[in-house]
């Protein structure tokens, strides 16, 4: 993630000004090119250079068959979860309920920024059947439920809500339509270069490769043809991963899943710096399993996968390497897939303790990642590189729009599992949060999760020096402000905590060595705890 200066907003902007106008300057060119071709004489008439005429009519041939068509069958209506029980709703807009600190806030970014005059009964009814039934109309008996439902918001709002419908429109993601733009066959070019370095760098650390079947190599695009050189296959049909072997018999192994954008580049040095030993009287080395998540990685593949389907691969992929428990590390969307894993009786179990990074899956019923990542109107350049790298890619647009249904995906404290049974002290859980994240509104998230959080044994001296070693190592800058003493916390090791970095944004923690040293240190402590049972 950039920052918001200017040169940095001027460079970007232009990137992005190049890369959107390559597909009609293609389709300008090849319309000239045929006209020319039929008219003149001499069709050599104001060509360009062969390789630059090549590169721009496989441009328009790309936009033409192949992108056209995919944008219009990625707009097909999403297949929506069951519906839940009046029960289970009414359970869930409680604890929705209890958990809004802004309620103006909450009804308005929802209604994708309405003025409060023009926000009435039929437009909060609209997201409401939206959010809670997942459709756009709901049978006549439901609508008694709905009626109390906006009863209810009009209790935390302190006023009622005018009857009638106002020119407010409803951010209803998965009925709304898949809003992506074109990339070009250079984009995807440099998506293959930065893949070939992510390749290569991976495997000189140390990382064994395991590939699809062979059979899979043409659904993926850009194609990966140094993968073809793997001699390891995955024992799943969809997921492919990076693998370091666990030997330690001491320790537990570490299962790592990405968040959007171009797949494991930016974590590379995190994974290599997580790949060395961990010091003396080490009895081996911990293992590393590093999820590739294709659809949300800038390539046209198959579409993300359902939440059951993508619990059972990575089952399947732990227990093909024998792990019995593992350490839950996520970033960003990972901590979706997460959520998935610690809510399922088939992998809750082998989770030990979890580090989650950016996490998008907490409070997801407020309205600040939908509205960040897809409604937004850019203004700084980190918004703009977010935007169009981000929210307007074809595969991330459709996982959003199509496979994100957020009661799914959201996490809650008590499914942390902070006082799992067969652990000695209860399951240990840190959060990461950025303090200028543009995506995810972080101090509400953090007091959330502080208010209230495990509280854990009595803490010995040497929990103490190496919570001030891993405290000390964390970016300087932050203020113990009235009310955010939690900020600046000592981290100790014990239940659920947060460490803060003040000045960083949406994934700049894995930047620099002095911001991930504080993060490695604290799941290398997590990968000491062993189950008692």
């Amino acid at each position: 993630m950039i920052g918001t200066s200017t040169i940095e907003y001027i460079i970007l902007r232009a990137c992005i000004l190049f890369l959107h106008n390559i597909a009609p300057t293609s389709l300008l060119y090849s319309a000239l090119f045929l006209v020319s071709f039929l008219l003149d004489q001499n069709p050599h008439t104001y060509r360009l250079p062969f390789p630059i005429e090549v590169w721009l009519l496989s441009e328009a041939a790309f936009y033409t068959i192949v992108f056209l068509p995919y944008e219009r069958y990625l707009q097909r209506a999403a297949i929506h979860p069951e519906p839940l029980s009046q029960e289970e709703r009414a359970k869930l807009f409680a604890r929705c309920n209890i958990n809004v600190s802004d309620p103006e806030k909450y009804i308005r970014q929802w209604l994708l920024g309405a003025k409060v005059n023009d926000i009435k009964r039929e437009n909060v009814k609209e997201f409401i059947r939206w959010a809670f039934w997942n459709a756009g109309d709901v049978l006549q008996r439901d609508e008694d439920e709905v009626e109390d439902y906006v009863r209810a918001l009009e209790k935390l709002l302190g006023r009622s809500i005018p009857h009638g419908k106002g020119s407010a429109k409803s951010l209803r993601l998965t009925l709304d339509k898949v809003n992506c733009s074109h990339r070009s066959l250079f984009w995807y070019l440099c998506v293959s270069v930065v893949d070939t370095i992510t390749f290569c760098s991976l495997l000189y650390n140390g990382f064994h490769f395991h590939r699809t079947s062979l059979a899979c190599f043409v659904e993926l695009f850009p194609f990966q043809p140094l993968t073809l050189v793997s001699g390891y296959e995955s024992p799943v049909k969809h997921l492919t991963y990076w693998y370091r072997p666990h030997t330690s018999k001491t320790r537990l192994p570490i299962l790592f899943i990405h968040g959007i954008g171009i797949g494991l580049y930016p974590y590379t040095n995190f994974l290599r710096e997580l790949n060395t030993r961990g010091g003396e009287g080490c009895d081996g080395d911990v293992g590393i399993i590093a999820i590739e998540i294709m659809p949300i990685s800038s390539r046209i593949t198959h579409s993300a996968l359902e939440k059951d389907v993508m619990v059972r691969e990575i089952q399947t992929i732990i227990r093909h390497h024998g792990w019995a428990k593992f350490t839950l590390v996520s970033h960003s969307y990972g901590s979706i897939i997460s959520t998935h894993l610690l809510k399922s009786p088939l992998t809750a179990p082998a989770i030990g303790n979890v580090v989650l990074i950016d996490p998008v899956s907490f409070l997801l019923h407020l309205p600040d990642v939908a509205y960040n990542f897809a409604a937004r109107q850019p203004v700084y350049a980190n918004e703009h590189l977010l935007w169009y790298f981000g929210s307007k890619d074809i595969g991330v647009a459709h996982t959003l729009a199509r496979r994100f249904f957020w009661s799914e995906n959201i996490i809650w404290k008590e499914d942390l599992g902070l006082e799992v049974e067969q652990w000695e002290e209860g399951r240990k859980v840190t959060v990461v949060f950025g303090g200028k994240d543009i995506l995810v509104d972080t101090n509400t998230v953090g007091r959330y999760l502080i208010d209230a959080s495990f509280e854990g044994p009595q803490i010995s001296d040497k929990a103490i020096r190496m919570a001030s070693e891993i405290k000390t190592a964390i970016v300087s800058g932050l203020v113990s402000v009235g009310g955010e003493e939690w900020k600046t916390r000592p981290w100790i090791g014990s239940g659920l905590e947060v460490l803060w970095f003040e000045q960083l944004d949406h994934g700049q923690v894995f930047e620099l060595e002095r911001t991930r040293r504080p993060i490695i240190k604290v799941i290398r402590v997590y990968t000491q705890a062993r189950s008692s049972s």
